[in-house]
């Protein structure tokens, strides 16, 4: 009877905790190609609470984005896969609200303003923001420690999942893991 007991007790236990662990977004699921290498946190993280500098210079916190979800890309003039990856950005960007959803660019280490402008034209990429972080600390914060790495904050402001690398992000397992963000709470 005790070993029944314990193993009854151990299976509830089980079963309570495995429901904290669930995708409270169902995003897992979502993830096809390039997706598949985002990983989803088992539980939200808490965001430091470091600043970046916006566009006009001034410092920035995730907080001052509102309650919109966040993709946070971290990324530098010199990186080549960031290239690559930049326009998809933009076309995630297009297909949503911007109240429901943002795609926040930082350009983290040593990247002069017209460099960055230079950049975005080459790839003609008009319609994201050149926030800043020049000197790492935000990145140090959060854990980047290669680029470009793509960071989904909810709209509680919590980091859900995160992409380390390229990625397509105008694909429809982009879209569909954005929309269940943005229409979903947990």
């Amino acid at each position: 009877m005790p070993q029944f007991r314990s193993a009854l007790l151990y299976t509830a236990l089980a079963l309570v905790a495995n429901i904290g662990w669930a995708d409270p977004y169902a995003i897992v699921d979502l993830r096809k190609d390039d997706m598949r290498k985002l990983a989803v946190h088992e539980t939200p993280l808490e965001l430091p609470n470091s600043t970046y500098t916006g566009e006009d210079g001034t410092p920035r916190t995730f907080a001052d984005e509102g309650s919109a979800v966040l993709l946070v890309n971290f990324w530098a003039t010199w990186c080549a896969p960031c290239r690559k990856e930049m326009p998809s950005l933009a076309a995630l960007q297009s297909a949503f609200a911007p109240e429901d959803f943002r795609v926040i660019t930082i350009a983290t280490g040593r990247n002069p303003l017209p460099a960055m402008e230079q950049f975005f034209e080459e790839i003609e990429v008009d319609s994201l923001p050149l926030h800043t972080d020049p000197r790492q600390s935000l990145a140090r914060e959060m854990g980047v420690l290669g680029l470009p790495v793509s960071v989904l904050i909810d709209r509680d402001g919590k980091e859900v999942a995160r992409l380390m690398g390229d990625a397509d992000w105008d694909s429809e397992s982009a879209r569909s893991i954005i929309t269940a963000l943005v229409e979903g709470a947990p």
